[in-house]
């Protein structure tokens, strides 16, 4: 449950070539969106999470925070710690007291957060949808439609704004009415990070005692 959470946090933000066929404006849109997102260094997002179905009575928020640069990055969500090197995956859970290792997946469609902000860029119908102004800030939505009609997304709304050509949020909503939204607080760009952030310390957590599960 852990995995599917923290994977849904990096669909969410991480792009790459749009299903033509619809809005043109749309298109133009998320282009602007992906080639400012490409030409930056590294990316730091502080984000609240919130799930919510109406009629099981279930509504949650959730705070995390994500630090990107290529296909590294630092994601902590729920709290829980993946760090990524670019060839291997380390997730730690300290309530387990667990490090779970892993490669880093060569499937094209695998979701990870190397690829937040960018994942709208393939496989999804779009359409040029509702403006909004949230404190000064015009916020344009885009709504994403998945081809696969197997999928549990049943639609996801992408809201950019305007001015800055950042993803400011994004709803989605599942076949079975859940509601899962990512607000970003705030999002800094090309940040002086230490050259030790996406390295891992297996021993560092070997002498603590956390269990070392390596798949």
């Amino acid at each position: 449950m852990l995995k599917k959470q923290l994977l849904f946090i990096a669909l969410i933000f991480l792009g790459i070539s749009l299903n033509g066929q619809n809005s043109s404006k749309a298109k133009t849109l998320l282009d602007e969106v992906y080639n400012k997102v490409i030409g930056y260094e590294n990316i730091y997002i502080d984000f609240k999470s919130t799930l919510e179905n109406t009629e099981a009575n279930i509504k949650q928020d959730t705070k995390g925070n994500v630090t990107l640069s290529g296909d590294k990055y630092v994601l902590d969500y729920l709290g829980a710690k993946q760090i990524s090197d670019g060839k291997k995956v380390y997730t730690v859970v300290p309530d387990n007291e667990e490090v779970t290792i892993e490669d880093v997946s060569q499937e094209a469609n695998a979701v990870t957060p190397s690829k937040m902000l960018t994942f709208y860029r393939t496989g999804h119908n779009y359409e040029w949808d509702t403006l909004q102004n949230i404190e000064g800030r015009k916020i344009q939505y885009i709504k994403l439609t998945p081809i696969d009609s197997n999928t549990e997304i049943k639609s996801i709304l992408l809201g950019i704004d305007t001015q800055t050509k950042h993803i400011h949020k994004l709803i989605q909503t599942g076949d079975n009415g859940t509601k899962t939204s990512i607000t970003v607080n705030s999002f800094k760009t090309n940040q002086a990070l230490s050259n030790t952030l996406f390295k891992f310390d297996t021993k560092k957590y070997e002498d603590k005692g956390y269990y070392i599960i390596r798949n």
